[in-house]
C-alpha cells in the first residue's frame, strides 16, 4: 500500500476533530480524510443496529477515497461499529475506547475514575470492560450519560451560560464519588473542556483520547511501513452531510486553523447490504 495515501477519520459530527487535531500535531506529513456526519447527529441515541449501518456506509465512502487507515474517532461508533468496519475496512482500523482507557488508567492516583459519555456509549459498559482490562487494581468506576453535551458542542456553545448550568447538574455525581480522573467519553466533550474542568476543579484530571489516539495511530503505521516520510504534498479534505458553512465555522476555530473548503456528502448513496456476522463490539469489549 501507498503510504502517500491518507488517513480517513469519521465521527458523527465535529467531535472528531478532537482528535484530528492531535493526529495533524503529531503526524505533520500525513495527508487525512475527515467525514463529520452532522446531518444524522447525535449517534449516542441511537441503536446499535443504525450505528452500524451508519459506520458502514461511511467506511465505503472512505474506500472510494483510498485511505490507508481508518480511524473511527466517535466512541459510540468505537463501541457498536468496530468489528463490522473492521471486518470491510480491508485497512488498519483504530478505535478511541482502548486508548482513553490506558490513559486514564495511567492518570489516577486513586482508582476513583468518572466516565461520562453518550447514552449509548454510558450503557454499552464499555470504558469500565476496557479499564478493568487494562489494569487489574480494584477501581472504583462512575459512569454518567451527558446526552445533551453534543448538541451543545456542535451549536459552538462551548462556553455559554446554558452549557455550564447542564455540566453542573450532569456531573454532581461525579462529584459527590470524589474522583480523580474523567474519562471524556465522547469526541464532542473537549470542546466543552474548560467549562467541564471548572465544575470538577482542577484536582481532577480530563482525559482527552485525541493525543493517546494519535500515537497509536503512529506507532500503527509505523509498524506497517506506512507512516509517510514526507514526501508529496500534504492534503486535507473535509466532507460532511449536513451544512458546509456551518461545519467550516465552527471546524476552523477549534482546529485553530482554517478549514477553507468542505463538501457536502449524501452518505446514504453509499448504502448496501452488508452481512453483520460480528457482535458489534468495540476492540476494547473483546475478550
Amino acid at each position: 500500500m501507498d503510504s502517500g495515501r491518507p488517513i480517513g477519520i469519521f465521527d458523527s459530527g465535529l467531535g472528531g476533530l478532537t482528535v484530528q487535531k492531535e493526529i495533524l500535531r503529531l503526524l505533520p506529513h500525513e495527508s487525512t480524510i475527515y467525514f463529520g456526519d452532522n446531518g444524522r447527529a447525535p449517534y449516542g441515541t441511537k441503536s446499535r443496529e443504525t450505528i452500524i449501518r451508519f459506520a458502514t456506509q461511511i467506511v465505503r465512502f472512505l474506500q472510494v477515497h483510498q485511505v490507508k487507515m481508518i480511524v473511527i474517532a466517535c466512541n459510540t461508533a468505537s463501541a457498536f461499529a468496530y468489528d463490522a468496519v473492521r471486518g470491510m475496512a480491508g485497512v488498519p482500523v483504530i478505535e478511541v475506547v482502548t486508548p482513553g482507557a490506558e490513559a486514564a488508567m495511567g492518570a489516577t492516583r486513586t482508582g476513583n475514575v468518572g466516565i461520562i459519555g453518550t447514552t449509548g456509549t454510558i450503557r454499552s459498559q464499555v470504558y469500565e470492560r476496557a479499564i478493568r482490562r487494562v489494569d487489574s487494581r480494584s477501581v472504583m468506576i462512575t459512569a454518567k450519560a451527558c446526552p445533551l453535551f453534543v448538541g451543545l458542542a456542535e451549536e459552538g456553545w462551548w462556553d455559554h451560560p446554558i452549557t455550564r448550568l447542564t455540566a453542573a447538574e450532569y456531573l454532581k455525581p461525579l462529584q459527590e464519588a470524589g474522583i480523580d480522573t474523567l474519562v471524556l467519553g465522547c469526541t464532542h466533550y473537549p470542546l466543552l473542556g474548560n467549562v467541564i474542568q471548572s465544575v470538577m476543579g482542577e484536582s481532577v484530571t480530563l482525559i482527552n483520547s485525541g493525543d493517546a489516539v494519535a500515537h497509536v495511530v503512529k506507532g500503527r503505521l509505523e509498524s506497517l511501513g506506512l507512516l509517510n516520510p514526507g514526501q508529496g504534498k500534504v492534503t486535507h479534505q473535509y466532507f460532511t452531510s449536513d451544512s458546509t458553512d456551518q461545519f467550516k465555522r465552527l471546524g476552523s476555530i477549534f482546529l485553530e486553523q482554517p478549514i477553507e473548503s468542505a463538501t457536502h456528502v449524501n452518505i446514504e448513496q453509499f448504502s448496501a447490504e452488508w452481512p453483520d456476522d460480528s457482535n458489534g463490539q468495540s476492540e476494547a469489549e473483546q475478550t
